[in-house]
This record gives structure tokens, sequence and C-alpha cells, in this order.
């Protein structure tokens, strides 16, 4: 469930409540992310607010719908006036919601959109992990960063994974020696180094933030 609010409170809830009906969340602040997270995740479904800082939220639906006609949308709005309303259903949101709104209305009105779509609710998955349009499969062991395929070797995929599995941790070399190699491993020379900066040479901007402990890391990907 791709979440498009700048509103942290917001999100914060909404990523709370869509778990509960069996959807993974996958929150961003800006329309640019979400157009993004559209391309590199492909959602099952959208919560879109009308007003972003960036792209105004009927341009980012208007994107959305050209990329996937049958992309069930949900837009949020503090204006409650008829015109938005008419604005934003005839640009292509399949329903409309004012805030302030109570978390199950949200909820009940995903899942009849998603009832009318035919689509099913995604199981959680842990097998899939995110970081901006970073996305990381674990079960395919595929590496996509804006929905475009990144070629790592098996090393550098476990290593990858070990760090966007631990989000803001400091990891220490016997720790990722032990996961990417083996603890009889006796880790000389500078090998997790090499690595690392391998890693971060094709990955380049969203490895700066893994390495670092920024960003957000989500497991789950997007429903």
């Amino acid at each position: 469930m791709l979440i498009v609010d700048d509103e942290p409170a917001l999100t914060e809830l909404l990523s709370v409540a869509v778990p509960e009906a069996g959807w993974r969340p996958y929150p961003v602040a800006d329309g640019h992310s979400a157009l993004r997270a559209d391309r590199g995740c492909a959602p099952r479904a959208v919560v879109l607010d009308g007003m972003l800082p960036d792209l105004d939220g009927i341009q980012v639906l208007r994107r959305l719908r050209y990329e996937n006609p049958r992309l069930p949308v949900l837009m949020l709005t503090a204006r409650d006036a008829l015109e938005h309303r008419i604005d934003g259903l005839s640009s292509g949101a399949d329903d409309y919601v004012t805030k302030p709104f109570s978390l199950e209305e949200v909820v009940l009105r995903l899942r009849g959109l998603l009832r009318r779509a035919g689509a099913e609710p995604l199981r959680a998955d842990d097998s899939v992990l995110v970081l901006g349009d970073l996305v990381l499969s674990e079960e395919t062991r595929e590496v996509r960063r804006d929905g475009t395929p990144i070629q790592l070797t098996a090393k550098e995929f476990d290593l990858l994974g070990l760090l966007l599995g631990h989000p803001r941790q400091v990891l220490s070399k016997a720790q990722i020696l032990d996961h990417a190699w083996s603890s009889s491993f006796d880790g000389g020379g500078n090998l997790v180094e090499v690595y690392i900066s391998s890693v971060s040479d094709q990955l380049r901007d969203p490895m700066s933030d893994v390495v670092s402990g920024g960003g957000s890391v989500h497991r789950g990907g997007v429903a």
C-alpha cells in the first residue's frame, strides 16, 4: 500500500493501520518519491494526499493513472469544497476522503476499492526490503533502484541485505563477517571495507544512507 502524505503523524497512523488489514505499507512524503515508488515497487493501491510539498496531488494522480490506469487510488484532502472533490475524481481518483477522517473509514474504503479491482490483500512479506527507490528481494535475490536492476555478486547481495535489515544500527566488522562469510573466516585485511566500497559504487546515493544509518528502511515493500 503506497501512502503519500507529508504529515508524519498521519503517515505513521496509516502505516500502523494498513498492516492490521493485511497490507504492507510503504510511506513516502512527496510526489516525486511516490512516482519512483510506483515504478520500482508496483503498488496494488495508493492513498494519496491532495496537497504535497513538491507536486500537486492531482499531478501525481494523473501520472500514476497514465502508468497504470487500473491502479486503485484513494485521495485524501483537507479541502472539502465540492469542486475539489470533482477535480480529484475527474482526474482519476477512485474515491475521496476529507480530513479529518477515521482510520476505520479509510480501511473500509480501501477494501472496497481492492475488491472492485479484483485485487486480494497481500500478506506481510519480510523478504523485501525498501530504502527510498532501492528495493531488495531476498526471495528472488534481486536488487532494483528506481525500477532498474542492479547486478551484485552473491557476497555483495548478502552484505547489502544485512545492512538494510539493520537500519540505524552500527554493525561490527565481526558481525558483518559472520553474516556474509562465516564465523570461521578470520577476516584478515580489509575485505569488508573493499566489499562495502564496491556496493557503494554500484548503488551510490542510496548506499550512503544505508552505511551512515540514515533514511528509513521498510520490510515488505508496497502492497
